[in-house]
Protein backbone atom coordinates (compact mmCIF):
# COMPACT_ATOMS: atom_id res chain seq x y z
CA UNK A 1 0.00 0.00 0.00
CA UNK A 2 1.57 3.52 -0.96
CA UNK A 3 -0.36 5.92 1.36
CA UNK A 4 -3.71 6.09 3.49
CA UNK A 5 -5.35 8.73 5.23
CA UNK A 6 -8.23 10.11 6.01
CA UNK A 7 -9.83 13.77 6.71
CA UNK A 8 -13.17 14.95 7.81
CA UNK A 9 -15.29 13.84 4.57
CA UNK A 10 -13.28 11.09 3.24
CA UNK A 11 -11.48 8.05 4.37
CA UNK A 12 -9.20 6.71 1.36
CA UNK A 13 -6.33 4.21 0.39
CA UNK A 14 -3.97 4.11 -2.76
CA UNK A 15 -2.54 1.29 -3.92
CA UNK A 16 1.19 1.04 -5.30
CA UNK A 17 -0.16 0.18 -8.62
CA UNK A 18 -2.34 3.42 -8.69
CA UNK A 19 -5.90 1.81 -7.58
CA UNK A 20 -7.70 4.20 -5.12
CA UNK A 21 -10.44 2.84 -2.69
CA UNK A 22 -12.05 5.79 -0.92
CA UNK A 23 -15.62 5.68 1.45
CA UNK A 24 -17.11 8.88 0.59
CA UNK A 25 -17.97 11.05 3.29
CA UNK A 26 -21.37 11.84 5.12
CA UNK A 27 -21.21 14.02 8.09
CA UNK A 28 -18.34 15.47 9.31
CA UNK A 29 -15.94 12.88 11.03
CA UNK A 30 -15.26 14.37 14.57
CA UNK A 31 -18.46 16.53 14.53
CA UNK A 32 -21.31 15.70 17.48
CA UNK A 33 -24.60 16.90 18.87
CA UNK A 34 -25.72 17.65 22.68
CA UNK A 35 -28.75 15.54 23.62
CA UNK A 36 -30.92 14.92 26.55
CA UNK A 37 -30.98 11.62 28.25
CA UNK A 38 -33.64 11.07 31.67
CA UNK A 39 -32.25 8.10 33.96
CA UNK A 40 -34.02 5.37 32.40
CA UNK A 41 -31.92 6.24 29.10
CA UNK A 42 -34.46 8.24 27.15
CA UNK A 43 -32.79 10.15 24.41
CA UNK A 44 -34.13 13.46 23.11
CA UNK A 45 -32.11 16.30 20.93
CA UNK A 46 -31.12 19.64 21.95
CA UNK A 47 -31.55 21.95 18.98
CA UNK A 48 -28.04 22.83 18.55
CA UNK A 49 -26.38 22.57 15.58
CA UNK A 50 -23.84 19.33 14.59
CA UNK A 51 -20.23 21.09 16.13
CA UNK A 52 -17.10 18.69 17.28
CA UNK A 53 -18.24 19.39 20.99
CA UNK A 54 -16.76 18.97 24.19
CA UNK A 55 -17.01 19.10 27.63
CA UNK A 56 -20.91 21.10 27.89
CA UNK A 57 -21.80 22.88 31.09
CA UNK A 58 -25.29 24.21 32.49
CA UNK A 59 -25.13 27.81 33.88
CA UNK A 60 -26.30 28.00 37.61
CA UNK A 61 -30.10 29.06 36.52
CA UNK A 62 -30.11 26.14 33.38
CA UNK A 63 -30.74 28.80 31.19
CA UNK A 64 -27.33 28.65 29.08
CA UNK A 65 -25.06 26.25 28.04
CA UNK A 66 -20.91 26.51 28.26
CA UNK A 67 -19.53 24.11 26.12
CA UNK A 68 -15.81 23.74 23.94
CA UNK A 69 -15.65 23.24 20.11
CA UNK A 70 -12.50 21.07 19.16
CA UNK A 71 -11.66 22.41 15.90
CA UNK A 72 -10.66 25.13 16.27
CA UNK A 73 -10.55 24.85 20.92
CA UNK A 74 -13.11 27.74 21.55
CA UNK A 75 -15.67 28.04 24.04
CA UNK A 76 -19.14 28.86 22.75
CA UNK A 77 -22.54 29.59 24.73
CA UNK A 78 -26.02 28.31 23.88
CA UNK A 79 -28.89 30.34 25.14
CA UNK A 80 -31.23 26.87 25.33
CA UNK A 81 -34.84 29.01 25.02
CA UNK A 82 -33.72 30.84 22.29
CA UNK A 83 -31.65 28.28 20.80
CA UNK A 84 -28.59 30.57 19.66
CA UNK A 85 -24.91 29.60 20.02
CA UNK A 86 -22.93 32.93 20.63
CA UNK A 87 -18.79 32.61 20.64
CA UNK A 88 -17.11 33.46 24.19
CA UNK A 89 -13.32 33.10 23.01
CA UNK A 90 -11.40 34.13 20.11
CA UNK A 91 -7.57 33.40 21.23
CA UNK A 92 -8.52 29.51 22.30
CA UNK A 93 -10.04 27.84 24.88
CA UNK A 94 -10.89 24.46 26.74
CA UNK A 95 -12.72 23.23 29.62
CA UNK A 96 -15.62 25.70 31.11
CA UNK A 97 -16.58 26.01 34.28
CA UNK A 98 -19.56 28.68 35.57
CA UNK A 99 -18.65 30.52 38.36
CA UNK A 100 -21.37 29.57 40.74
CA UNK A 101 -23.16 33.09 40.63
CA UNK A 102 -23.10 32.22 37.00
CA UNK A 103 -20.83 35.79 36.25
CA UNK A 104 -17.86 34.35 34.51
CA UNK A 105 -16.62 31.12 33.15
CA UNK A 106 -13.45 29.76 34.25
CA UNK A 107 -11.51 27.64 31.53
CA UNK A 108 -7.85 26.85 30.43
CA UNK A 109 -5.97 28.40 27.61
CA UNK A 110 -2.47 27.78 25.75
CA UNK A 111 -1.14 31.27 25.25
CA UNK A 112 2.51 32.47 23.74
CA UNK A 113 3.75 28.67 23.45
CA UNK A 114 2.52 27.48 26.80
CA UNK A 115 0.67 24.94 28.15
CA UNK A 116 -2.68 25.71 29.13
CA UNK A 117 -3.23 27.83 32.07
CA UNK A 118 -6.55 29.09 33.90
CA UNK A 119 -8.02 32.21 32.94
CA UNK A 120 -11.96 33.46 33.00
CA UNK A 121 -14.14 35.85 31.40
CA UNK A 122 -17.67 37.78 32.00
CA UNK A 123 -20.05 34.91 30.45
CA UNK A 124 -21.78 37.42 28.61
CA UNK A 125 -18.66 38.52 26.94
CA UNK A 126 -18.84 42.32 28.55
CA UNK A 127 -15.20 41.99 29.55
CA UNK A 128 -11.53 41.06 28.61
CA UNK A 129 -9.88 37.71 29.79
CA UNK A 130 -8.71 37.53 32.97
CA UNK A 131 -5.55 35.39 33.86
CA UNK A 132 -6.22 33.38 36.74
CA UNK A 133 -2.75 31.03 36.88
CA UNK A 134 0.90 31.03 35.54
CA UNK A 135 2.49 27.94 35.27
CA UNK A 136 4.87 25.97 33.12
CA UNK A 137 2.49 22.88 33.73
CA UNK A 138 -0.31 22.02 31.85
CA UNK A 139 -4.21 23.08 34.61
CA UNK A 140 -7.60 22.37 34.37
CA UNK A 141 -10.54 23.74 36.09
CA UNK A 142 -12.96 21.66 37.47
CA UNK A 143 -14.94 22.71 40.29
CA UNK A 144 -15.91 25.86 42.11
CA UNK A 145 -16.97 25.33 45.87
CA UNK A 146 -20.48 26.04 46.45
CA UNK A 147 -19.50 29.88 47.51
CA UNK A 148 -17.40 30.69 44.59
CA UNK A 149 -14.24 31.34 47.04
CA UNK A 150 -12.57 28.34 46.25
CA UNK A 151 -11.45 26.55 42.21
CA UNK A 152 -9.90 23.19 41.94
CA UNK A 153 -7.94 22.31 38.87
CA UNK A 154 -5.25 19.67 38.19
CA UNK A 155 -1.93 20.75 37.68
CA UNK A 156 0.90 17.94 35.40
CA UNK A 157 3.83 17.91 36.81
CA UNK A 158 6.47 16.36 35.31
CA UNK A 159 7.63 14.51 38.38
CA UNK A 160 4.11 13.55 40.26
CA UNK A 161 2.02 13.39 37.25
CA UNK A 162 -1.61 15.02 37.66
CA UNK A 163 -2.27 16.58 40.82
CA UNK A 164 -5.26 18.33 42.26
CA UNK A 165 -4.51 21.92 43.84
CA UNK A 166 -6.95 24.88 44.82
CA UNK A 167 -7.17 28.58 43.73
CA UNK A 168 -8.66 30.92 46.72
CA UNK A 169 -10.87 33.60 45.20
CA UNK A 170 -12.08 35.11 48.37
CA UNK A 171 -13.44 38.78 48.22
CA UNK A 172 -13.51 41.15 44.81
CA UNK A 173 -12.66 38.68 41.83
CA UNK A 174 -10.56 41.58 40.01
CA UNK A 175 -8.60 41.81 43.10
CA UNK A 176 -7.68 37.85 42.85
CA UNK A 177 -3.89 38.52 40.92
CA UNK A 178 -2.95 41.17 42.77
CA UNK A 179 -3.44 39.82 46.48
CA UNK A 180 -0.04 37.57 47.58
CA UNK A 181 -2.46 35.61 49.84
CA UNK A 182 -4.44 34.45 47.04
CA UNK A 183 -1.75 31.84 45.45
CA UNK A 184 -2.93 28.04 44.18
CA UNK A 185 -2.54 25.63 47.03
CA UNK A 186 -1.87 21.91 46.95
CA UNK A 187 -4.54 19.47 48.19
CA UNK A 188 -3.52 15.87 46.71
CA UNK A 189 -0.51 14.84 45.52
CA UNK A 190 0.89 11.34 45.12
CA UNK A 191 2.77 9.43 42.50
CA UNK A 192 -0.20 8.03 40.95
CA UNK A 193 -2.66 10.69 38.75
CA UNK A 194 -5.41 12.27 39.97
CA UNK A 195 -8.11 14.53 38.55
CA UNK A 196 -11.56 15.94 37.75
CA UNK A 197 -12.26 17.15 41.72
CA UNK A 198 -15.86 17.75 42.54
CA UNK A 199 -16.84 19.74 45.61
CA UNK A 200 -19.73 18.21 47.21
CA UNK A 201 -22.86 20.40 47.43
CA UNK A 202 -21.71 21.57 51.29
CA UNK A 203 -18.25 22.31 50.30
CA UNK A 204 -16.99 19.99 52.52
CA UNK A 205 -15.89 17.30 50.59
CA UNK A 206 -14.02 16.62 47.18
CA UNK A 207 -14.90 13.30 44.84
CA UNK A 208 -12.05 12.56 42.50
CA UNK A 209 -10.51 10.16 39.98
CA UNK A 210 -6.89 8.22 41.06
CA UNK A 211 -5.60 5.36 39.78
CA UNK A 212 -3.74 4.27 42.68
CA UNK A 213 -5.42 0.78 42.37
CA UNK A 214 -3.59 0.23 38.85
CA UNK A 215 -7.58 1.48 37.00
CA UNK A 216 -8.87 4.64 37.70
CA UNK A 217 -11.67 4.70 40.14
CA UNK A 218 -13.27 7.58 42.05
CA UNK A 219 -12.58 8.43 45.89
CA UNK A 220 -13.38 11.30 47.71
CA UNK A 221 -12.26 13.04 50.65
CA UNK A 222 -12.97 15.75 52.98
CA UNK A 223 -12.13 19.44 51.87
CA UNK A 224 -9.68 21.15 53.16
CA UNK A 225 -8.67 17.88 55.19
CA UNK A 226 -7.27 16.41 56.75
CA UNK A 227 -9.27 13.07 56.69
CA UNK A 228 -10.06 9.83 55.55
CA UNK A 229 -10.59 8.51 51.62
CA UNK A 230 -13.10 6.49 50.49
CA UNK A 231 -13.86 4.08 47.17
CA UNK A 232 -16.95 5.07 45.57
CA UNK A 233 -16.58 3.35 42.44
CA UNK A 234 -16.65 -0.71 42.43
CA UNK A 235 -15.34 -1.71 39.07
CA UNK A 236 -13.39 0.94 37.33
CA UNK A 237 -14.75 4.68 37.05
CA UNK A 238 -13.81 8.22 35.44
CA UNK A 239 -15.65 11.54 35.50
CA UNK A 240 -16.86 11.94 38.32
CA UNK A 241 -19.86 14.62 39.09
CA UNK A 242 -21.49 15.24 42.21
CA UNK A 243 -25.06 16.25 42.47
CA UNK A 244 -26.83 19.17 44.52
CA UNK A 245 -28.99 16.02 45.79
CA UNK A 246 -25.68 14.27 47.22
CA UNK A 247 -25.84 11.78 44.46
CA UNK A 248 -22.56 11.35 42.72
CA UNK A 249 -22.38 9.91 39.04
CA UNK A 250 -19.42 8.68 37.12
CA UNK A 251 -18.89 6.56 33.78
CA UNK A 252 -17.71 3.17 33.27
CA UNK A 253 -17.05 2.66 29.89
CA UNK A 254 -20.23 3.58 28.33
CA UNK A 255 -22.37 2.95 31.24
CA UNK A 256 -23.17 6.08 33.57
CA UNK A 257 -23.01 4.86 37.30
CA UNK A 258 -25.20 6.19 40.14
CA UNK A 259 -24.33 6.59 43.94
CA UNK A 260 -25.87 7.91 47.05
CA UNK A 261 -23.93 9.51 49.58
CA UNK A 262 -24.91 10.95 52.40
CA UNK A 263 -22.40 13.27 55.07
CA UNK A 264 -22.25 14.84 58.65
CA UNK A 265 -20.46 17.82 59.25
CA UNK A 266 -18.91 18.54 62.54
CA UNK A 267 -15.05 18.05 63.72
CA UNK A 268 -14.45 14.95 62.79
CA UNK A 269 -16.79 14.87 59.23
CA UNK A 270 -18.75 11.44 58.53
CA UNK A 271 -18.99 10.14 54.79
CA UNK A 272 -20.97 6.89 53.75
CA UNK A 273 -21.70 5.47 50.39
CA UNK A 274 -24.17 3.26 48.56
CA UNK A 275 -23.52 0.76 46.17
CA UNK A 276 -22.91 1.85 42.64
CA UNK A 277 -25.57 1.12 40.16
CA UNK A 278 -26.51 1.69 36.45
CA UNK A 279 -28.33 4.28 35.18
CA UNK A 280 -28.28 3.76 31.60
CA UNK A 281 -25.45 3.37 28.82
CA UNK A 282 -25.08 4.37 25.36
CA UNK A 283 -22.24 5.51 22.52
CA UNK A 284 -21.74 8.81 24.20
CA UNK A 285 -18.79 10.82 24.05
CA UNK A 286 -16.51 9.64 27.13
CA UNK A 287 -12.82 11.39 27.52
CA UNK A 288 -11.94 8.13 29.47
CA UNK A 289 -10.41 10.31 31.94
CA UNK A 290 -11.66 12.30 35.28
CA UNK A 291 -12.74 15.43 32.53
CA UNK A 292 -16.45 14.95 32.66
CA UNK A 293 -17.74 14.87 29.60
CA UNK A 294 -21.75 15.95 30.55
CA UNK A 295 -24.08 17.89 32.79
CA UNK A 296 -26.45 16.92 35.06
CA UNK A 297 -29.27 19.30 35.66
CA UNK A 298 -30.07 20.86 39.22
CA UNK A 299 -32.86 17.90 39.85
CA UNK A 300 -30.83 15.78 38.78
CA UNK A 301 -33.53 13.99 36.44
CA UNK A 302 -31.83 14.64 33.06
CA UNK A 303 -28.26 14.76 31.83
CA UNK A 304 -26.63 16.57 28.52
CA UNK A 305 -24.50 13.84 26.94
CA UNK A 306 -22.24 14.34 23.39
CA UNK A 307 -23.09 11.96 20.51
CA UNK A 308 -20.89 11.30 17.96
CA UNK A 309 -23.09 12.12 14.74
CA UNK A 310 -23.64 8.93 12.47
CA UNK A 311 -22.12 9.19 8.50
CA UNK A 312 -25.61 9.91 6.82
CA UNK A 313 -27.56 7.19 4.33
CA UNK A 314 -25.82 4.67 2.23
CA UNK A 315 -22.38 6.48 1.66
CA UNK A 316 -21.06 4.87 4.95
CA UNK A 317 -21.49 1.39 3.63
CA UNK A 318 -20.44 2.12 -0.06
CA UNK A 319 -16.58 1.68 -0.77
CA UNK A 320 -16.02 3.02 -4.07
CA UNK A 321 -12.98 2.15 -6.22
CA UNK A 322 -10.98 4.01 -8.93
CA UNK A 323 -8.76 2.07 -11.21
CA UNK A 324 -5.67 3.33 -12.77
CA UNK A 325 -6.11 6.33 -10.39
CA UNK A 326 -2.86 8.48 -11.33
CA UNK A 327 -3.19 7.83 -15.24
CA UNK A 328 -6.73 9.42 -14.03
CA UNK A 329 -5.00 12.32 -12.10
CA UNK A 330 -2.42 12.97 -14.90
CA UNK A 331 -5.18 13.66 -17.38
CA UNK A 332 -7.24 15.77 -14.79
CA UNK A 333 -4.59 17.72 -13.85
CA UNK A 334 -1.67 17.81 -16.66
CA UNK A 335 2.04 18.48 -15.68
CA UNK A 336 3.42 21.46 -17.59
Amino acid sequence: MAATGNTWGVHLSISDRGSLVYVPGGAAEGESTLVWVDRKGAEQPLAAPPRPYNIPRFSPDGRLLAVETLTPPEIWVYDIPRGTLSRLTFEGGARPLWSPDGKRIAFHSARAGKPPNLFWKPADGSGPEERLTTSDHSQTPHSWSPDGQVLAFTDIAPTTGQDIWVLPLEGDPSAALRTEGRKPRLFLQTTFSEGGAKFSPDGRWLAYGSDESGRTEIYVQPFPGPGGKWQISTNGGTEPFWARNGEIFYRNGNQLMVVETKTQPGSQPIFSAGTPRLLFEGPYVTTGIAVTNYDVTADGQRFLMVKPVAQQGAAANQINVVLNWFEELKRRVPVP
